[in-house]
């Protein structure tokens, strides 16, 4: 399984009321660092034929993070079968190593020309082993 990640600082935008990240923001780094790592690895025949819809997200909430705290966000997808594909996203407080969210989504393939579920093909399946 391939790695992605990349590095996130937690602006003013990104707290609640608590002044802790907002867990809605969890969600969107979560949503984000999936379409970054199928856009570093898709060519544009992959891009312009498919597309992913979100089929179940789950998330879980080990600790919290503040304002200025770099985090490292990474992913990787788990497995693909059928139309469907299972990715893990965690995401960590780089100074101290500490897990604070992690979360696993599966996601459907869509044909872009049918709009309908697609079976994922060995190609993209070997983009993300």
């Amino acid at each position: 399984m391939q790695t992605f990640e990349k590095n996130i600082t937690v602006t003013a935008d990104d707290l609640d009321q608590l002044n802790h990240v907002n867990n809605v923001r969890y969600v969107q780094w979560v949503q984000d660092i999936a379409a970054e790592h199928w856009n570093s690895k898709v060519t544009k025949h992959i891009s312009d034929s498919y597309f992913w819809v979100l089929l179940k997200h789950t998330i879980e909430y080990k600790g919290e993070a503040l304002l200025n705290d770099v985090l490292t966000v990474k992913t990787f997808v788990e497995k693909s079968e059928g139309v469907t594909s299972i990715r893990h996203v965690e995401i960590i407080n780089k100074n101290t190593n500490k897990l604070l969210a992690a979360s696993q989504t599966t996601w459907c393939l869509i044909s872009k020309e049918t709009k309908r579920p697609s079976r994922v093909t060995p190609e993209i399946i070997n983009l993300f082993n």
